[in-house]
């Protein structure tokens, strides 16, 4: 299989990529919106993924790869919510800031500037690879 890109989004002050980083791995819970939902569910093993930053900094900050794919999500109160395990890839030398991505043509399509609210979203594989060459 071909492996996808995307690009999960988490608010620093409350799990930041220091955090993942320590922790080595981690279960991507707490995603309560259908649409993120869709995503994680299509989410494969070996799948490659951006880690952004929310909140004040607006930044990829560095990748991330698919360790294991959807089950339940244990801090759900209701059945169907899924979660994702996924491994701390490598930081970004440099953040790729929000108005950086917005200003680079080639990203002009990413879902991230039309569904900017969208925690969990698919990137192109060309986008993955613009950011993570911005960021070095």
């Amino acid at each position: 299989m071909t492996t996808q890109y995307w690009l999960v989004k988490s608010e620093p002050e409350t799990y930041s990529w220091d955090n993942f980083v320590r922790d080595g791995k981690t279960d991507w819970t707490g995603v309560r919106n259908n649409a993120a939902r869709l995503h994680l569910r299509a989410m494969r093993l070996g799948d490659r993924a951006l880690f952004y930053h929310s909140g004040g900094e607006k930044a990829v900050v560095g990748t991330a790869e698919v360790t294991k794919p959807a089950f339940p999500d244990k801090t759900a109160d209701e059945p169907g919510w899924v979660a994702v395990e996924l491994k701390a890839g490598a930081a970004l030398a440099q953040p790729v800031t929000l108005s950086a991505i917005k200003a680079e043509p080639a990203l002009a399509k990413m879902t991230l500037l039309r569904i900017s609210r969208l925690s969990v979203q698919p990137v192109a594989r060309a986008e993955f690879e613009r950011i993570v060459k911005m960021g070095r």
